[in-house]
């Protein structure tokens, strides 16, 4: 079957419980448009400047993710996950996914599908369709997830299941 008429996965969020959501926006992406070549991974994988605001009152921490549903992998593939962000840091300065050395507080990075604690830009397989970048920032209602560095990040998600608040998301689009 040629990878580009494969059914397309559905949004990650959708089937999860319905929550607020907040603004999420960024100096270097737009929803809905192309993902900008330096954040891509033959581009050089520098992460987005990310920034949010209006969360829920009740905000302990914040997770940031960004998955790509439709890597030609049954359970998508994660490119960036920091955990524990303290509640009063609402911007995340492009560049911040290099190492934790870049980070505040006691957030830290989890090892993505590329199998390093960083952010891993878009890198779809070549001739594919355009791949969406899914941008979150999870509100959650505990200072931290409990995690260590050795979780992955759809251990991350399950934890946060029960303790988000809100999300805001956006999406950015790629292909090769």
């Amino acid at each position: 079957m040629d990878i580009s008429t494969r059914p397309l996965a559905a949004n990650p969020y959708d089937g999860l419980p319905p929550h607020d959501t907040f603004t999420l926006t960024s100096n270097d992406l737009v929803d809905g448009t192309t993902m900008p070549a330096i954040h891509t991974a033959s581009g050089g994988s520098l992460s987005p400047h990310l920034t949010w605001s209006d969360f829920p009152q009740g905000t302990e921490s914040f997770v940031v993710t960004c998955f790509d549903p439709d890597a030609p992998t049954p359970s998508g593939w994660w490119h960036w996950t920091i955990v524990d962000i303290p509640a009063d840091q609402t911007e995340l300065p492009q560049g911040a996914g290099a190492s934790d050395l870049e980070l505040d507080g006691a957030a830290f990075h989890l090892r993505g599908d590329h199998g390093e604690p960083s952010y891993f830009g878009a890198a779809p397989p070549a001739g594919d369709r355009p791949h969406r970048y899914i941008f979150t920032v999870h509100a959650l209602d505990v200072d931290s997830t409990g995690l260590d560095d050795e979780a992955t990040p759809a251990a991350c998600a399950l934890t946060i299941l029960t303790h988000t608040l809100a999300r805001a998301s956006l999406t950015v689009t790629f292909s090769n």
